[in-house]
């Protein structure tokens, strides 16, 4: 049996694909390309609604182009929104991201024919499970499952549920095998890192630290945090932070600028905890890279909101920001209010990626001419290599040897990437 799998969405998502992966290559089956295959399994994400038009167009493609091959509907789509699903899946079998060790039984349904609709919640962990890594240098661990927020825009929440740490021993053995196995960077995610241990009493600094002190010459790379739950444990993440194994970046999705906006939300933070939490950081590791993700046309943001999130990127100036325009989702508390009109969430979205670029180019271009130690990732699409700084910004360099560590000297710059 050979299988072809398509992944949307995020840095879980992409591990929910790897375990995927794993339990089917325990079970015999091949991995392979999608013309090859005798089924497809399209792990779905659905949290912004381009992500959704694109997941609901890719799977009707999918159908038409090959009907006589078998289709299991994966990921966040299956618990968010199965009435959609329903309409556009036909016989396609779903399996939800709670039931991962059961992708071989929903495969062999789907590759005899039959229907298979295997949902719902579970308590199994995903560590210490068969995983097939889609980069065999970086090892995506996934710490943590769910959130304890109650942000009004996030229908994800409804897919994931609330959270599950996973036991921290796992996890660290986790680490050890993949670094001894030749991996070179370590991706910490969930849905909100900073928030592991809020079921357990366990923290998400201890995680860090102990993964760091395992011998081997390797990256850590910590996924986003919520600034509520970083507040928990700001000391002790700082002071992991400060391992020479630890990118210095921090992904910190403030959203709005506005202490009214983010009240709106639930967010559960304020405007001066995340600039607290950004110069805290800034004090310790001086050139550590900020994230920050922005959504803007919250249906409460008028126009004065809307510049107090164009003065709080220009004051914090983070080096990455993810925007995002937006628009309901199935569920979520806030899509019971109107939308803003549509030419004012244009503008204010050009507005704001047009800051992004002059953000992101000017932090980039202070790095032409020095000096920079790069992990070489992966090769790129073009041609020479992709690294990534310390700092966790994108390298792309001529020459080098995957897997390798480098020092570089940044000649030119761009918004998104060095070019060494």
């Amino acid at each position: 049996m050979k299988v072809y799998i398509e992944t949307f969405g995020c840095t879980f998502n992409q591990a929910d694909s790897e375990i995927m992966a794993g339990f089917l290559r325990e079970e015999g089956a091949r991995l392979t390309d999608i013309d090859s295959a005798d089924v497809i399994i399209v792990n779905t994400c659905y949290v912004k609604h381009p992500t959704e038009h694109k997941v609901i167009n890719r799977i009707k493609k999918l159908q038409e182009l090959y009907p006589d091959k078998g289709l299991v509907v994966a990921g966040c789509m299956v618990e968010i929104d199965p009435g959609k699903l329903e309409a556009i899946s036909g016989d396609a079998s779903w399996l939800g991201p709670h039931q991962l060790k059961r992708t071989p039984e929903a495969v062999k349904a789907a590759w005899r024919g039959d229907v298979r609709r295997i949902t719902g919640f579970t308590s199994d962990l995903k560590v210490g499970v068969p995983k097939v890594r889609s980069n065999p240098l970086i090892h995506i661990l996934q710490i943590c499952e769910g959130c304890n927020g109650s942000c009004s825009y996030c229908c994800t929440r409804f897919a994931r549920g609330r959270i599950q740490s996973y036991p921290s021993d796992l996890l660290v053995e986790e680490a050890e095998r993949a670094i001894s196995s030749g991996c070179r960077e370590i991706q910490l995610t969930a849905q909100d890192t900073a928030a592991y241990g809020t079921d357990t009493g366990e923290r998400l600094s201890d995680i860090i630290r102990r993964i760091s002190e395992i011998p081997g010459d390797f990256r850590i790379r910590v996924g986003m945090m919520h600034p509520a739950s970083v507040l928990r444990d700001l000391d002790g993440l700082v002071e992991a932070y400060t391992s020479e194994k630890v990118y210095s970046f921090l992904h910190l999705p403030v959203q709005s600028g506005s202490d009214r906006v983010l009240a709106d939300m639930r967010r559960g933070h304020t405007v001066d905890e995340f600039r607290m939490i950004v110069e805290r950081f800034r004090e310790v590791i001086p050139d550590i890279s900020i994230a920050t993700d922005i959504i803007v046309g919250y249906p409460t943001e008028d126009e004065e909101a809307f510049m107090d999130t164009c003065r709080l990127l220009e004051e914090v100036k983070p080096g990455f920001i993810h925007l995002s325009k937006y628009r309901h989702r199935p569920g979520a508390l806030s899509s019971s209010l109107d939308e803003i009109d549509f030419r004012d969430l244009k503008r204010r979205s050009k507005t704001i990626e047009e800051l992004k670029g002059k953000i992101t180019e000017n932090e980039n271009r202070e790095l032409v001419g020095t000096l920079q130690n790069i992990l070489i990732v992966e090769k790129g699409r073009k041609g020479g290599f992709i690294g990534r700084t310390d700092s966790y910004i994108p390298v792309v360099t001529g020459d080098g040897e995957v897997g390798s560590f480098m020092r570089v000297r940044i000649r030119d710059a761009t918004g998104t990437y060095l070019i060494a």
